[in-house]
């Protein structure tokens, strides 16, 4: 038992130990580029921001999609920049990585642009929803008077078993 534990807890200081180094080196790399729409159409604006840049400027490359260089400029929030570019009308459907290189410091910012053909609609629900709770106009009144009908019986069945029990007759 005690040399499974202490098996278990070297391994875990081993794992604690190697996640302290790594975390620096992973803290220095590329920054977040956040992308409005996710998933555009060919011909569609997309925007871009980061809060990864100190100046709050940058220059965006949009090249992997085809819509080449934009800028990124100071945004109405502190220490955010902002920028647009068009998705070229001949781009194909993909995912494609989205770069911006800060004025300040070279700090690199990325993220992902998905391209889709069709843009995703929002759908509003249409008809009624099959519960079975049914209404008094809903789509089939033979139901609802159906429905009615059997918690009218129960109502008079169970009223009749507790007035027999309440008078004694042997239930």
């Amino acid at each position: 038992m005690r040399r499974t534990a202490r098996l278990l807890t070297g391994t875990a200081l081993a794992v604690a130990a190697a996640g302290f180094v790594a975390a620096p080196a992973y803290a220095g790399g590329a920054g977040s580029l956040e992308v409005f729409p996710y998933s555009a159409v060919p011909g569609g604006e997309v925007t871009v921001n980061t809060g990864d840049c100190a100046a709050g400027t940058a220059t965006g490359d949009a090249g992997a999609v085809g819509a080449g260089p934009f800028t990124l400029a100071p945004s109405a929030h502190e220490d955010e920049a902002i920028g647009q570019f068009r998705v070229p009308s001949s781009a194909q459907p993909g995912t494609y990585e989205i770069v911006a290189k800060c004025a300040e410091g070279g700090r690199q910012v990325k993220g992902d642009l998905v391209v889709t053909l069709a843009e995703a609609h929002a759908q509003a629900p249409r008809g009624s929803v099959k519960t079975g709770v049914g209404g008094a106009l809903g789509p089939d009144p033979v139901q609802t008077a159906a429905g009615v009908a059997a918690l009218a019986v129960a109502a008079a069945g169970g009223t009749w078993l507790l007035h027999r029990r309440a008078r004694g007759d042997g239930i």
